[in-house]
């Protein structure tokens, strides 16, 4: 099966809307925090992202407030002013057994950086293997899109998320977001974009 290299806005908006609608975990207790990493140490690949409190003027700088980790049976949402995760996010992060999949990781990285020390492993930025399959659009959005066939609503992405208790939405909406990575890898696995093992395979050819 061919796929288009590129997708207008219009037909971003005629696709219907999916939101995650597995379970989710928001970790608010050390036992709630010890569960969730046995559950990831398990798993062979998750979804990660990260959100940020968005900035509304120039010379504004936030720290991320929300890391979302997705396995194959529940989405995991880490609220860093809510308790201390480093030490167990750093645990994940720098697990070479386990693969972290996710779109401009180097930005969530970043931004990570700047609130604990980490040196991560095993990592794979979609964005960077959808280029080198000859994709333009290579946020995630626009990849859902093509490749699955849905559209994932931006509604909540300029919402709040330092605000101690998170809306409804919020949740689903960070949820989804990490949910979709863990799928969209799945999903280059079977077009024959990465090999078994999760690494980037040459461009493929009509």
């Amino acid at each position: 099966m061919i796929h288009k290299k590129t997708i207008t806005p219009e037909a971003v908006a005629r696709l219907p809307i999916r939101r995650y609608g597995g379970t989710i975990r928001l970790i608010t207790s050390a036992q709630d925090l010890e569960r969730a990493i046995h559950v990831i140490r398990d798993e062979q690949v998750v979804g990660l992202d990260s959100e940020t409190k968005p900035m509304f003027q120039k010379g504004q700088d936030h720290l991320p407030c929300l890391v979302q980790i997705a396995t194959v049976s529940v989405v995991y949402l880490f609220q860093l002013n809510r308790m201390e995760f480093s030490r167990a996010l750093v645990e994940v992060l720098e697990n070479p057994a386990v693969m972290k999949t996710g779109v401009g990781l180097a930005h969530d990285f970043l931004s990570l950086k700047q609130v604990f020390p980490f040196e991560p492993q095993n990592i794979l930025d979609l964005s960077l293997v959808a280029r080198r399959q000859g994709f333009k659009q290579t946020g995630v959005r626009n990849l859902a899109a093509q490749l699955l066939g849905f559209r994932v609503t931006k509604s909540a992405s300029t919402s709040n998320w330092a605000r101690p208790r998170l809306t409804q939405k919020q949740i689903v909406y960070a949820a989804t977001d990490a949910w979709v990575c863990r799928e969209l890898f799945l999903r280059f696995q079977k077009l024959g974009f990465l090999d078994r093992e999760g690494r980037p395979l040459p461009r493929k050819t009509a």
